[in-house]
């Protein structure tokens, strides 16, 4: 059987891939007028994506925001993600301020997940999880690579990786140039449900080649899709009404 990590009411790993959308502002009133219109649909998981706001170096205001959109989501879990440059963020900052806002907003109690990029540095990550998971909260360790789509057998070692590392959900994204990359990817996907279930994956090939990845979860193993309300986080995210009808489809026709 394999294992799914519980987040409030939500088991990620367990049946239809949860549904997260991506939460996308500059300044703290646009994030909570975009957080009160995300009532009007149908998903599991916010994605505060921090790399956006302007005030993401004062901590303080980082709390202050977190606290507002916790308030307005109300039993919504929150995924907490500063994405950084190199990887298809805002804002690039140091490793030590990026170690310092994850620990201190983990403290705050306010999320139920928080992102992690695996290539931070095996000693800052260690040290990120360890704190993290002191203070209960779940860890997604992340990698994404905009210009190509690693072999299979890197993507899959990528991932053991941060298994190792002790996340509790590996992601992976990658950008396919031709059909075949999609193919490499849900085969990944597919061979980690096989061979490494001691967690739940997520997985995504990017781009509008990549789109069969994002709703074929239930079929390969990637446990959690991105959908777009308003402004996509990530090439070739589907808007999330059409997201949440094609998963239950899929789901349906088992």
């Amino acid at each position: 059987m394999e294992n799914f990590v519980q987040v409030k009411n939500i088991k990620i790993g367990e049946g239809i891939p949860k549904i997260c959308i991506p939460l996308v502002a500059k300044t703290k009133e646009e994030f909570i007028e975009n957080a009160k219109e995300l009532t009007s649909f149908k998903f599991d998981l916010v994605e505060l994506r921090i790399d956006y706001f302007q005030e993401v170096e004062n901590i303080d205001a980082v709390k202050k925001l977190t606290k507002e959109i916790r308030n307005i989501l109300k039993n919504i879990p929150i995924l907490f993600t500063f994405r950084s440059f190199k990887e298809g963020g805002e804002k690039e900052i140091s490793a030590e301020y990026y170690k310092t806002l994850n620990i201190e907003i983990s403290k705050t109690g306010l999320v139920d997940l928080i992102d992690i990029e695996l290539f931070t540095g095996d000693e800052i990550v260690n040290e990120m999880v360890k704190e993290i998971h002191e203070n209960n909260i779940k860890i997604v360790m992340s990698n994404h690579d905009f210009h190509k789509t690693p072999e299979k057998d890197e993507i899959v070692k990528r991932l053991c990786k941060m298994q190792e590392l002790k996340c509790d959900i590996p992601k992976i994204a990658v950008m396919p140039k031709t059909t075949a990359d999609v193919l490499t990817l849900l085969t990944a996907t597919e061979e980690m449900k096989r061979n490494h279930p001691s967690t739940p994956v997520i997985t995504m090939s990017m781009g509008g080649l990549g789109v069969i990845s994002r709703i074929s979860g239930e079929t390969f193993g990637s446990a959690l899709t991105f959908g777009a309300a308003k402004k996509a986080s990530a090439p070739g995210q589907v808007p999330v009404e059409e997201l949440y009808t094609t998963l239950n489809i899929l789901h349906n026709s088992k």
